[in-house]
């Protein structure tokens, strides 16, 4: 196991473009941290980087209290899963495993040994003198993180490891990485991926990267309920975060948030009597949405319905023009089509942001 410092480290490549700048980041042992962001946004680059196959342009890396940024990768105890399995086709599972052992002139016991736990680990056993040709994607992949299990590195690095995956060996081999997780507590995990459900469901913390750093570090609820900035409160969850121009007004002795366009007044919004006047944006997940005669955040036209089964997504005209704000209601609900809808929302989920940052305390 391993701790990671990351501290300003940057990325700026010959043409002088800049990819990551003072980028600062503490990994504990045993963590699963996941990076996402848009794409473009240097999430394999900082693996790379961490990995010792993208040179650091500026920052420190170190782990376990040492410097790395000059140490060779094949020395720094990590080892690396990429998005194509690279198997070696003429070779069995069990021999694909055993290579990397082979080179380092380890002793037959000991391959054998290492082999076997890591196949016991993934449930590869009987699949140990199968060729590539004879596996699914999924197990294909699982030898590749094999691969790396044999090593016994302090580090495992995985660079959206399922996403030449189809759906559904996507979920299955998602649920063996998180087996994987918990018979390997105390290993330390670095995963990029751009699927939020992976980042969701794998993470102990989730990194979010844009505009060259990070936009925020969290637990996959802390990011998802308490989002510190706009991007965040978008990029994670899906549909996206519903946001609405208003802004805050005094009403009587009451600070209030008023929609934009002729929207109505929240007020049971926390707001202070200080912020009258700002400019800000109400956010609302689709989830956090419901039908309402009483209080309602506003009324709008249903534009077109999308019926999933077990929810219908609503695509409501947004009050003050700009794009549709979604609502997600449980059942079939399909028949709201064209419909007029007053949508409300519990205070508690409404979020605001002003000039792109929270206003939560």
């Amino acid at each position: 196991m391993a701790e990671l410092k990351l501290s300003g480290i940057a990325k700026t490549y010959a043409n002088s473009v800049n990819v990551l700048q003072d980028i600062n980041l503490d990994i504990d042992k045993g963590e699963l941290i996941v990076f996402v962001g848009p794409s473009g946004c240097g999430k394999s680059t900082l693996l790379r980087m961490i990995a010792g196959l993208e040179k650091i342009s500026d920052g420190e890396l170190t782990i376990d209290g040492h410097v790395v940024n000059d140490t060779p990768p094949a020395q720094r105890g990590i080892a690396m899963v990429f998005q194509s399995y690279a198997l070696y086709p003429h070779m069995t599972v069990r021999e694909n495993m055993a290579f990397a052992l082979k080179i380092a002139k380890k002793s037959k016991a000991e391959i054998n040994a290492a082999v076997e736990n890591a196949a016991k680990v993934l449930q590869l056993d009987s699949y140990l003198d199968r060729l590539p040709k004879e596996l699914s994607g999924g197990q294909r992949q699982r030898v590749a993180i094999g691969r790396s299990i044999v090593r016994d590195p302090k580090v495992y690095l995985f660079d959206e490891p399922l996403s030449n995956l189809d759906a559904a060996l996507r979920v299955a081999t998602r649920i063996e990485i998180a087996r994987l997780k918990e018979a390997m507590p105390d290993r330390t995990m670095i995963y990029v991926t751009h699927d939020q459900v992976e980042a969701m469901t794998l993470a102990s913390r989730i990194v979010v990267l844009a505009n060259k750093g990070i936009a925020q570090v969290g637990t996959p609820l802390d990011l998802y309920e308490r989002p510190e900035n706009e991007f965040v409160a978008q990029f994670i969850g899906s549909p996206a975060m519903n946001l609405l121009a208003g802004h805050i007004t005094q009403t009587g002795a009451q600070t209030t948030v008023a929609l934009d366009g002729g929207g109505v007044a929240v007020s049971d919004i926390a707001t202070n009597a200080a912020d009258q006047g700002k400019a800000v944006n109400i956010g609302v997940r689709p989830e956090d949405l419901f039908e309402t005669d009483g209080q309602t955040l506003f009324e709008a036209r249903v534009d077109i319905t999308e019926a999933l089964g077990e929810v219908t997504l609503l695509y409501i005209d947004a009050p003050s023009g700009g794009d549709p704000l979604i609502a997600k209601l449980a059942g079939n609900r399909k028949e709201l089509r064209g419909q007029s809808v007053r949508m409300g929302a519990n205070p508690d989920k409404v979020h605001l942001f002003h000039n792109g940052q929270s206003m939560r305390p």
